[in-house]
């Protein structure tokens, strides 16, 4: 079974939810009038073809604020979507190549890898061996220090260049502006 009061909490009370013998009530231009009662408040709500919103339930006398809901709802849904739109999520993107990677072949990874940075992905770059090429990882260190050095001005480095199995690899991330 579902638990609804976690729901309830999230939805203010509004017109005749609302039940405290006095209220302090501020009408739709940001105006006070006063500590009057609930009832009082919804009739001038009701004139207005507005509702009463139970802004602040902690505030002594509590706070209810005369608007159109629905319109305050829907600003609040509006707000919630442009900040969940903004968010990031920093994914991690893989460059992958060997040791013996031509010239032009390594400057094609590193503007993909700097181009991933600059749009706030992490990069891995990997280099693959096979066979007896495992003798010569110090070739594959250098050429990974190399790259960390091509993209320092949008790059740090998050881990060195380690030896997993058949693969070095080293992770960067981008550069706190």
């Amino acid at each position: 079974m579902r638990d609804t009061r976690s729901n309830q909490r999230d939805v203010p009370k509004i017109n005749g939810k609302i039940r405290f013998p006095k209220i302090r009530a501020i009408d739709p231009d940001g105006e006070q009038l006063g500590i009057i009662t609930p009832q009082e408040a919804l009739k001038i709500a009701e004139e207005k073809e507005l509702d009463l919103v139970l802004v602040s339930e902690t505030a002594n006398p509590p706070v209810c604020r005369i608007m159109d809901y629905g319109k305050y709802k829907f600003e609040q849904e509006k707000r919630a979507r442009e900040a969940r739109k903004k968010q990031h999520t920093a994914d991690i993107k893989e460059v992958k190549m060997r040791y013996k990677i031509d010239d032009h072949d390594y400057n094609v990874r590193v503007n993909n890898a700097k181009r991933f940075l600059k749009s706030g992905d992490k990069v891995k770059a990997t280099i693959t061996f096979r066979g007896r090429e495992i003798q010569h990882s110090n070739l594959a260190q250098r050429l990974l220090e190399r790259m960390a050095t091509d993209l320092e001005e949008v790059a740090e480095i998050q881990q060195a260049p380690k030896r997993e199995g058949r693969n070095m690899m080293m992770l960067l991330s981008p550069k706190k502006s």
